[in-house]
């Protein structure tokens, strides 16, 4: 998947602070920060690619990776 600029971002994160560059790269990503019933939210928007999209109609799974030990509240949907 592609992340994508949408025209609700309102910030740039980077890499966390003391993240090491040389052993695992990690780009930057526009995020659109809001708040949902009183809680801050941060999302991001992605396309998938052709072969991405073939690959769900045929069933595929949809992953979500979170580096750490831990799973923060997340939601992944499908949006304008």
């Amino acid at each position: 998947m592609r992340v994508t600029q949408h025209p609700t971002n309102n910030r740039v994160i980077g890499a966390p602070k003391g993240w090491d560059q040389k052993e695992v790269p990690c780009g930057a990503v526009p995020v659109t920060d809001y708040v949902h019933e009183g809680l801050p939210v941060v999302i991001t928007y992605w396309r998938p690619t052709a072969e991405e999209v073939a690959a769900l109609a045929r069933g595929e799974f949809l992953q979500l990776s979170v580096v750490g030990t831990s799973m923060p509240p997340v939601a992944i949907e499908v949006g304008p």
